[in-house]
């Protein structure tokens, strides 16, 4: 596989809000200052103004806020990829704040108008549950295109492939329009089996993943504490029932594993369905079918790789002792709502994913022991050195730890800006593309509750490194040149 060759100049100041990679459909957007990430955080107009795009749940592209337009009829108005996601979020918005909100359907298209009192609810719903409307369908649905009758074969065939990563059936797989929309029905289905009762997130998540059980589940109890989660659990489930829990393997950005060892047991004694996230592992660094009921992964990320679609998969596991009742319920739930030209895109990427996947791992760990070994990097994280027996008895056999690197630079309140600044590397959100790209993890996930992020030990200094397929040589000298300007006293000061 050739290597990828570094993006040039779009670390440079003036590159801020241009799309990451140059493509309409990006999902990433530069931000190559410190500077630019808080801007982008406090909604600064110089900042705001200067963005042709954004991760997708987050920054409205044009085309969708045309189509938007149409649907609206001059109200705060989002379109949806069906009726049915349509009616879901009117539902919530309703419930969480009484504005009155509708689903409407115009000339095929779907949307939520919403009133004043109704907008933010809005955008949150589009956030949390990812049932968004993509690039490629606003762009088709502007043009007066509709799916095609050979998207069928397409979705077929990803989802046959998608089956061989999981050793499950083709019939196992429910796609959906991305990451957190797989999470989402997972969610559904969970509380759907046992109504009424909340959920808990194990270890520290990404943000969405909490907020969506906190918002459009029945609440959630947050087990940050690796280290005796079992006991936690136990205790917990002695005191209350609960719908499921959700764990991401291994966690995003500190990059450490729950025990699943420990976890399962008790989940299966009372009865509790675990949801995991491979998002950052991926199915070829490790297996999860001997312990999950249900996997959801994002398929934007590594399965893609070019940082220009999106797009989500729910697998339900047949070794689950749920396997019927949960695949019954998602099911009866589901809907196709994958569209066409991004199943395309998708479908070609992940015919060369385990091959990239080797040369991220490499990349991935050669960076990780460089950084490791840099007298100005006070702490790495990576899966290889975080909960290391949890993650091993879950590593296949010929998989390896990834491309995510998180680190912390000594005096890192001074150093981290000026080594994010100087890096002349991608900078923006998102990961798992073929290209390195790194953020300030925590301002761009938790601006709003960086004392609570550093109460759970994650310090809003961190740079996260999503490695990508250029010569691992290029990226380090890179990172150096930006470590190396940084004040470095002695490690015995």
């Amino acid at each position: 596989m050739e290597q990828q060759p570094v993006q040039e100049q779009s670390w440079a100041p003036e590159a801020i809000g241009r799309p990451i990679p140059n493509s309409p459909h990006a999902v990433s957007v530069a931000l190559p200052r410190w500077e630019d990430v808080i801007g982008y955080e406090e909604k600064k107009p110089d900042v705001m103004t200067r963005l042709a795009s954004g991760y997708p749940r987050f920054f409205i592209h044009p085309s969708v806020q045309e189509l938007a337009g149409r649907i609206g009829n001059g109200r705060p108005c989002l379109p949806f990829p069906s009726r049915q996601a349509a009616e879901l979020c009117a539902e919530y918005i309703r419930h969480s704040c009484g504005d009155g909100a509708e689903a409407v359907s115009v000339g095929g298209l779907h949307g939520v108008r919403a009133g004043t009192d109704g907008h933010a609810a809005l955008r949150a719903f589009w956030q949390h549950t990812g049932l968004i409307v993509s690039t490629r369908q606003a762009k088709a649905q502007l043009a007066g295109r509709t799916a095609g009758s050979e998207d069928e074969e397409v979705r077929r065939s990803l989802r046959a492939r998608l089956a061989g990563f999981y050793d499950c059936s083709e019939d196992d797989v429910l796609l959906a329009p991305t990451g957190m929309a797989a999470l989402f029905a997972a969610l559904r289905a969970v509380t759907t089996r046992m109504p009424g009762q909340p959920t808990a997130q194990l270890g520290f998540p990404y943000v969405d993943t909490l907020k969506l059980q906190q918002k459009l589940g029945r609440g959630a109890v947050f087990l940050h504490h690796l280290e005796d989660l079992g006991k936690r659990l136990g205790a917990l489930l002695r005191r209350r029932a609960l719908a499921g829990c959700f764990c991401e393997i291994p966690g995003n950005p500190l990059l450490g594993s729950a025990d699943l060892r420990q976890v399962s047991p008790v989940l299966r004694e009372h009865g509790v369905p675990l949801v995991l996230d491979d998002v950052v592992a991926t199915p070829m660094n490790v297996d999860l079918t001997g312990h999950a009921d249900l996997i959801a992964t994002s398929l934007t990320k590594f399965i893609a790789g070019t940082g220009d679609v999106m797009g989500g998969a729910l697998v339900c596991n047949p070794r689950s002792p749920y396997y019927g009742v949960l695949r019954r319920i998602a099911n009866a739930q589901h809907e196709e709502l994958l569209w066409g030209e991004d199943l395309r895109v998708l479908e070609a990427q992940a015919k060369e994913f385990p091959e990239r996947m080797k040369r991220h791992n490499q990349n991935g760990l050669c960076i990780a022991e460089r950084l490791r070994r840099h007298p100005a990097v006070e702490r790495v994280w990576y899966p290889k050195w975080e909960f290391t027996d949890a993650y091993e008895a879950l590593r296949r056999k010929d998989g390896g730890w990834g491309a995510l690197v998180t680190f912390l630079p000594r005096h890192a309140e001074v150093n981290a800006p000026a080594i994010y600044d100087r890096l002349r590397l991608c900078k923006g959100p998102s990961l798992g593309t073929v290209f390195t790209l790194a953020c300030p993890f925590t301002l761009l996930a938790h601006y709003t509750e960086l004392d609570w992020a550093e109460a759970c030990g994650v310090s809003r200094y961190l740079i996260r490194l999503s490695v990508g397929l250029e010569e691992a040589e290029e990226v380090w000298r890179r990172l150096e040149q930006a470590l190396g300007a940084s004040d470095q006293p002695d490690r015995s000061d």
